[in-house]
């Protein structure tokens, strides 16, 4: 199982990147194992100032739907927009091209509240 040590993480399987004020934000390679293949990125909030820990989409699998949580809070201003004509990039890259949205951060301490990749390690056993 990958867990990039420059990430961080929540315990509902999001990864956060953060670059300046702007935080990439995707579901972690566990989540995708969990899930399965996936079908379908439901993603309608670009444009939306959301809290942490509120549902941002959801992601379908052959098996399941899953809601997405905001990790952290901000304006939601990109879409990974090739997820939708290839969500399988979730399965196969989800720390690269599987990322799905990036979010103007309106509070960046939020990022200190979540786990490092040994806490996340320690979550999934």
């Amino acid at each position: 199982m990958n867990i990039p040590a420059n990430l961080k993480y929540t315990k509902d399987h999001e990864w956060v990147s953060v670059e300046g004020d702007v935080a990439t934000i995707g579901i972690t390679d566990f989540a995708q194992g969990e899930l399965g293949d996936i079908v379908y990125v439901e993603i309608e909030t670009v444009g939306e100032t959301m809290d942490q820990e509120e549902v941002f989409g959801s992601v379908e699998a052959v098996k399941t739907v899953s809601d997405l949580f905001m990790p952290v809070s901000g304006e939601i201003i990109e879409f990974n927009a090739g997820l939708e004509s290839n969500p399988e990039a979730v399965n196969k890259d989800p720390y690269g091209d599987g990322w799905m949205i990036k979010v103007k951060l309106s509070n960046p301490s939020e990022v200190d509240s979540l786990l490092d990749a040994a806490g996340y390690q320690a979550l999934v056993g």
